[in-house]
């Protein structure tokens, strides 16, 4: 298996955190929505599974590294929502157990550019997403976890660009 494309320094602990509805209904939507985590390790994974299998190995084996680290994200916001009071359902606002998440948001273009470019769109997003969380953001702790997972989707997005300006040559 990849290594997750990651930066190389530790994610935050949610050691300490405390029951807080204000921080989980800010950081809720990056966890299991149709521009969440969850969303982003499937997508990846779809893609990974394309790429490898017309023979873009380099290419699925950068995705996979992507969807690793997506996953990384995932088990820390899972983390972070039960340090703040909630069960991490795969649902838009845990802890409610409606609008549950649905694999239908995952981009399913067979297109090899397409692909890149729909995951291009997800990490603009989540880097927006997360600026305006760290926005609303008091608690610096859950601050950290945020700007943390903030790095390496920047970092994803640096080398999906770069995947998409070598496919177009």
């Amino acid at each position: 298996m990849a290594k997750p494309l990651t930066l190389q320094e530790e994610f935050p602990t949610t050691e300490g955190l405390c029951h807080d509805a204000y921080s989980l209904a800010v950081i809720s939507p990056a966890y299991a929505t149709s521009t969440g985590e969850l969303n982003a390790v499937l997508q990846y994974f779809y893609h990974y599974f394309n790429f490898d299998k017309q023979g873009y190995k380099q290419y699925a084996a950068d995705l996979e590294s992507i969807a690793i680290a997506e996953m990384l994200h995932l088990e820390l916001l899972g983390k972070t929502i039960i340090a703040l009071g909630a069960q991490p359902i795969y649902s838009q606002n845990p802890p409610t157990a409606f609008n549950f998440y649905s694999a239908k948001y995952v981009s399913y273009s067979r297109n090899l550019v397409n692909m890149i470019e729909d995951d291009i769109m997800g990490e603009k997003h989540a880097i927006a997403l997360y600026n305006k969380m760290l926005c609303r953001l008091k608690n610096e702790q859950i601050k950290k976890i945020i700007s943390r997972i903030l790095a390496d989707e920047k970092l994803h997005l640096e080398k999906l660009n770069e995947i998409l300006k070598s496919l177009k040559c």
